[in-house]
């Protein structure tokens, strides 16, 4: 009985990693097949040695845990649909809006790219911008005051030449009036173009600037 009853107890759990549609349909070929072997077993059992009880008892409630985890995991996949729509919809509402993320990548169109930068103390800075492939284009040197302020580029590298439009990352390397290193933080803003909602997170397309929504700062129309 013991074997018989456990080999398609197996049969039942291992189906639960399938679909959930396949899954039920397994387990309950399975539960029907148990039933008939225990019902067989029952009209045949030796009145000196009966079978255990408790034996059919406890199976019995296995199948039924495998047959709820099974319905939980249904309830889950619609959850996750109802979520990923949900995403979605928010997601496409960022779309012509205008937003502010963390971040040290933006992109220099019609000869202007800004950085917003916040700095915890008034200090000196050595601001260096870098291209995609990351070269340096252009440096300089600026005296930051403490908190937020905006770092604008016009395009034009270190030898004078005209950058191309383009992706163009900001390095800011800091000193305090003490000359104590300190940390500058640096957020981009742009309109959204579009939006990726193929991952977990929706990204944002600024300006061909891919931003996690997680990122964003502020929104604005």
């Amino acid at each position: 009985m013991t074997t018989i009853a456990s080999s398609a107890l197996s049969a039942a759990s291992s189906s639960s990693s399938s679909t959930t549609s396949s899954s039920a349909a397994r387990i309950a070929d399975n539960f029907d097949q148990f039933l008939q072997l225990l019902t067989t077993q029952l009209k045949n059992q030796s009145p000196l040695d009966p079978l255990d009880t408790n034996q059919f008892t406890q199976q019995l409630v296995q199948f039924a845990s495998v047959e709820q985890q099974i319905k939980t995991n249904d309830s889950l996949a619609s959850l996750l649909v109802a979520n990923k729509t949900a995403n979605v919809t928010n997601a496409m509402g960022f779309v012509g809006a205008r937003v502010t993320a963390d971040g040290t990548t933006s992109a220099l169109k019609d000869g202007a790219a800004t950085w917003q930068l916040n700095a915890p103390r008034t200090g000196q800075a050595t601001i260096t911008i870098k291209d995609k492939n990351g070269n340096e284009v252009y440096s300089t040197t600026k005296t930051l005051s403490s908190g937020d302020q905006t770092f604008s580029w016009d395009g034009k590298k270190t030898n004078g030449e005209t950058a191309a439009d383009g992706q163009y990352t900001i390095v800011v390397a800091a000193k305090d009036a003490n000359g104590q290193t300190m940390t500058v933080t640096s957020e981009i803003s742009g309109t959204v173009d579009g939006v990726d909602v193929t991952g977990d997170t929706p990204v944002l397309d600024v300006g061909g600037i891919l931003i996690p929504v997680t990122s964003v700062k502020s929104v604005r129309r």
